[in-house]
């Protein structure tokens, strides 16, 4: 009976040390670390956040879009997907949100995952009259081929990608052969990204697909050309998404929607850790700008999670109470 009693009084002494509640209260958690750049920092964010701000007991694991939805729909877990691009889960997301086992919270992404055309800033600066992709395709002259600058280049998504397709039925839909420009194929995302830092360094134009958020654009100011139309999802889906469609039309990419899903059964266990995972939100400038770092330094998730803790608090502790910013910062 002694024995028991002093173990109450420990444990409630134990309860009453400063985060022991908090502790309590959040446990354990499971968090999905994606294999992408963005969404693996993003991990490693909300994990040190968590942990120091919430006494969390925060474990990674790795994720992939489909597998981590498919996993948290149907055996509930992990807990968090801290950016999960929902465009390609859109209706059994709604059916799992509607049935009570997953919560769509902050959109992570602020101003979405953005896809397109785009010029170099300092091309856009020099030409102001270029705001859309028709205006880009009356100046050949500004965006020579990097094997043979007396012809015009427009450059491709890599091969094998969905949006290899789309940029090709594009540049059929905007007549560009006829306008004098080549349509290149770098090959892969380092042939992409080579061609950027090359044009770049010569300061010569480029025009062509590229997306957001990514360290090429937190690196390199491009400027995203305007496609003069909306998006028309049944055009997409019918011929811009189609390889070979005989008739492309002029379209506009979808911005995707990115958010932070979480399964109802943490949600109910761990109000403290929703209550911030409903408010953290980046967007992809900064994002950009710490994918840029963390290239430069051929840096981890991890390291780069913790340089933008240490370089942006003017927008992380916005997420959350100066109570829980200060132990975070406590904890860097």
């Amino acid at each position: 009976m002694k024995k028991l009693f002093a173990s109450t009084i420990l444990a409630a002494a134990l309860y009453a040390l400063p985060g022991a509640a908090q502790a309590a209260e959040c446990g354990e958690v499971t968090i999905a670390e994606m294999n992408w750049a963005s969404a693996g920092v993003a991990a490693h964010v909300d994990k040190m956040i968590l942990e120091s701000g919430y006494g969390c007991k925060a474990t990674l694991v790795t994720g992939d879009t489909m597998p981590t939805f498919t996993s948290m729909n149907e055996k509930g877990e992990p807990d968090i997907a801290p950016e999960m691009w929902v465009n390609s889960a859109r209706e059994v997301l709604e059916k799992a949100v509607a049935e009570g086992r997953l919560l769509q919270l902050a959109p992570i992404l602020s101003d979405g995952g953005v896809e397109g055309w785009w010029i170099p800033k300092f091309i856009a600066d020099a030409n102001p009259e270029i705001k859309t992709v028709q205006q880009a395709l009356e100046h050949p002259e500004l965006f020579p081929a990097p094997e043979d600058p007396s012809k015009a280049a427009i450059v491709n998504c890599p091969s094998g990608w969905s949006c290899q397709i789309s940029t090709a039925n594009l540049y059929k839909a905007f007549g560009a052969k006829e306008k004098g420009f080549e349509l290149i194929d770098t090959g892969s995302a380092a042939g992409l990204d080579g061609s950027i830092a090359s044009a770049f360094e010569k300061k010569t134009g480029w025009l062509g697909y590229y997306w957001a958020p990514t360290a090429i654009l937190g690196k390199y100011e491009m400027v995203k050309l305007s496609f003069g139309v909306g998006h028309d999802k049944a055009e997409w889906d019918a011929c811009t998404a189609v390889a070979d469609c005989a008739a492309p039309k002029v379209n506009s990419y979808p911005v995707s929607d990115v958010y932070t899903v979480v399964t109802q059964k943490f949600a109910e266990k761990n109000p403290v850790a929703i209550d911030y995972l409903k408010t953290r939100k980046w967007d992809n400038h900064t994002v950009g700008k710490v994918l840029a770092w963390m290239d430069e330094n051929q840096a981890t998730n991890e390291e780069a999670a913790k340089h933008f803790l240490e370089t942006y608090p003017d927008l992380w502790t916005t997420w959350i109470a100066p109570d829980v910013a200060e132990k975070v910062k406590a904890g860097l």
